[in-house]
């Protein structure tokens, strides 16, 4: 079971990479949980990468929690689905201040590059 999962948190994590390519340099290990009924599931997500572990995390700098159920519909969504969810309260954030407010600033960059208008 838990393979499979490793394999959407890898698919979630090269969607993120591929519209936010900054993150692809990034070191950083996150602590993903995933909370379905009555059980939660932790891993360990190190970046570049990525490494999944089913593991709790000692290093970790960044923590994401969501529902299971809401983490396979976003595992192959856009930048914006994630967004949505995390402005709704779906997706909970945490972890060293610091390493948030970077990683909410290279994506408020970029969502700013992509709302420019582009001269002809």
């Amino acid at each position: 079971m838990s393979s499979i999962t490793q394999d959407l948190i890898g698919i979630a994590h090269g969607r993120l990479v591929e519209q936010i390519p900054a993150l692809a340099k990034l070191k950083l290990v996150a602590r993903l949980e995933l909370r379905g009924r009555g059980d939660v599931q932790v891993f360990r997500v190190s970046s570049p990468g990525p490494e999944i572990s089913k593991q709790e995390p000692e290093d970790a700098r960044i923590e994401v929690s969501l529902p299971r159920a809401d983490f396979n519909d976003l595992a192959d969504a856009d930048l914006s689905h994630w967004r949505t969810a995390y402005e709704h309260g779906v997706v909970k954030i945490g972890g060293e201040p610091a390493v948030v407010r970077l990683l909410g600033g290279v994506i408020a960059k970029h969502e700013a590059r992509g709302n420019l208008k582009r001269v002809r």
